[in-house]
């Protein structure tokens, strides 16, 4: 794709990058993007994991220098988010500073001297659409993210910027904290202005709250209030919904068209392919470092995913066995078996998990779904001996592990991908290969000294397997794209022999031709006589890919349904089932451990699931 498509709908021109590159050693991140970005406009960036994504928005924030092209911005002034223009002068007080004036004379608000080289008028020249005003704009420098700032940009990354020891307020103000005549922090009117943020982004937490205290979900929330106090002209979006439910994303969606309306332009990245079309005006897609094409959001999916991929994708969860695709073998002999788990809760007579009944046969993919807070996750750490449980029994081939032994697991054929892939998954400061070779370290070291050598062939074989984007086997883990990293964890434990591999979350933050690859290891997994138990939030994931469907409710098994029972219906009736209640549908086998026989007839209509899926992460 070439130069940027000028002939759309919408406000005047606020930014612009114009053949951009940047290289690092042995990797060419971008190779000639271009992006455009007008006012009142949603511009969704699309692409698979390594496509430059990421590179290009920590250019325009400031965290990378581009070697090549242009970026280009608007100097005027735009309207703050839910009122109208307010251009201040020099000598005018500065509400982001608590009352003092500004101390540079500016005639362009949020701009300060210095931070345009030169000017230069884009293909635009003279009144932009809309607008009715010049579209000049001004090639920048952007070399920190104090520079985005001064620009009017913000960006709210995918993982969060946040001091968990300081309040909500003070991390939403941090650096920034209003000021009193005598230059001290005016905690007062901080607390009052961050509680309407909050408002605004509907959380219902006191300005006052401790970060640290805040669950996943909520802590981007505050980010989002973050960037909204910087009355921000451009806001950039990284995957702002990966870790929100669907009533939190419906949320997100009417702050974000709240902000468009006002004039903000946003760019957005996503891989929730249904959200482009909800939400997007635009969409640019990168591809190996390049853009490839802009689009409108109405763009058919198939069409974007081929755009993204460079190919089409016939079937988004091909669940099969490579050798028999039409006839499948039947499962083998159970490899996990779990009896009676059970782990008491804080609350006397409130378990975490309680009664918790299953088997996992070699060569099944067995689907782990419920409801946030159903247990899912707690129940797989406790498997794999991360976390204690009370009572129970966890078996593999019929011997009996010891309690809280991860270890013992490991020796057994279990392999566990948490749900947080960079804070328990990876050692993010070392090398590709020191992160493969983690779980094997036993079988590399001889005489008390690894072998390095054995070390680099195993990894480079799995990498080479798994087809990681990389620089080489040296490369720092934390470099990777989200995609990438995932396969550092999979093939960790592809290299320690690992007979059943627990999947927290498998592909949370992936783009769709990752997770086809991923979806494919697991057939191959499979195949080969080996075991998945899957936890997903995404329930079109769960039931695409497992043969059986386990579906936990506040802390117990509610049910289990074969692949061609579980519905996504099926699948939440069972989730809001309270505890000691029946399942209402037929095609429902309750497992073992909820010994009940009344039969309700409760019809629970998908109005009625929507409703009470509050706090649910199934989207």
């Amino acid at each position: 794709m070439t130069g940027v498509n000028d002939d759309v709908p919408g406000g005047r021109e606020l930014l612009r990058v114009e053949g951009v590159t940047k290289s690092f050693p042995g990797v060419r991140a971008l190779d000639g993007v271009d992006l455009s970005l007008r006012t009142g406009e949603v511009h969704v960036l699309l692409g698979e994991n390594g496509a430059g994504k990421s590179t290009l928005i920590k250019m325009l924030s400031g965290a990378h220098r581009p070697d090549g092209g242009r970026i280009l911005v608007d100097g005027r002034p735009g309207p703050k988010p839910g009122g109208q223009p307010t251009p201040r002068t020099s000598g005018q007080s500065d509400p982001k500073t608590g009352g003092q004036p500004d101390p540079k004379p500016n005639t362009r608000p949020g701009i300060q001297d210095g931070a345009y080289e030169r000017e230069g008028r884009g293909e635009r020249e003279g009144g932009a659409e809309g607008g009715g005003e010049s579209a000049a704009l001004r090639e920048v420098q952007i070399r920190s993210a104090q520079d985005a700032g001064r620009l009017g940009i913000a960006t709210i990354y995918q993982e969060f910027n946040l001091v968990p020891g300081l309040t909500v307020a003070e991390n939403i103000f941090l650096g920034r904290q209003p000021r009193t005549a005598l230059g001290l922090v005016d905690k007062k009117t901080m607390y009052a202005r961050a509680a309407e943020l909050l408002a605004r982004v509907r959380l219902d937490v006191s300005p006052r709250t401790p970060v640290g205290e805040l669950g996943i979900a909520r802590l981007q929330m505050v980010e989002i209030a973050k960037a909204l106090s910087l009355e921000a002209r451009v806001l950039i979006m990284d995957e702002p919904t990966a870790v929100l439910t669907s009533e939190e994303v419906e949320t997100l969606f009417t702050i974000v068209r709240e902000l468009r309306d006002a004039g903000v332009g946003i760019i957005f990245i996503t891989h929730h392919l249904e959200e482009i079309g909800a939400l997007g005006d635009r969409v640019t897609v990168l591809r190996d470092g390049r853009s490839v094409a802009e689009v409108p959001a109405s763009t058919d999916e198939d069409e974007l995913i081929r755009l993204m991929v460079g190919r089409d994708i016939t079937e988004q969860y091909p669940r099969r066995r490579p050798d028999e695709p039409d006839e499948p073998e039947e499962p083998g002999a159970p490899l996990l078996r779990v009896r009676g788990l059970t782990r008491n809760g804080a609350v006397a007579g409130v378990p975490v998990f309680a009664d918790i009944d299953f088997e996992v046969r070699a060569g099944e993919v067995v689907g782990l779904a419920g409801l946030v807070g159903a247990g899912r996750t707690e129940v797989a750490r406790a498997v794999f001996g991360v976390d204690r449980y009370d009572a129970g029994t966890v078996e593999i081939d019929g011997a009996q592990l010891a309690r809280g032994d991860v270890r013992a697991a490991m020796r057994a054929g279990l392999g566990l991908v948490p749900e947080d892939r960079k804070g328990q998954g990876l050692v993010l400061d070392a090398s590709l290969q020191d992160n493969l070779t983690l779980a094997r370290l036993d079988r590399d070291t001889r005489g008390g000294l690894v072998d390095r050598s054995a070390q680099r062939r195993s990894a480079a074989a799995v990498a080479e397997q798994l087809k990681v984007r990389m620089s080489g086997l040296a490369q720092p883990a934390r470099t990777l794209s989200g995609g990438n990293q995932q396969k550092l964890v999979i093939g960790k434990w592809l290299l320690a022999d690992t007979r059943l591999l627990i999947l927290d979350e498998p592909t949370r933050g992936i783009d769709v031709g990752a997770k086809v690859e991923i979806y494919q290891l697991i057939n191959e997994l499979t195949a080969s006589g080996r075991a998945v138990l899957m936890i997903s939030s995404d329930l079109p994931e769960v039931l695409g890919m497992s043969d059986r469907v386990l579906v936990m409710s506040q802390g117990r098994l509610a049910g289990e349904l074969s692949a061609d029972e579980a519905t996504q219906d099926a699948v939440m009736e069972l989730a809001l089932q309270p505890p000691g209640g029946n399942p209402t549908s037929s095609n429902t086998h309750t497992s073992s451990d909820t010994n009940t026989s009344t039969d309700t007839n409760t019809n629970t209509s998908n109005d009625a699931n929507e409703s009470a899926m509050e706090g649910s992460d199934v989207r």
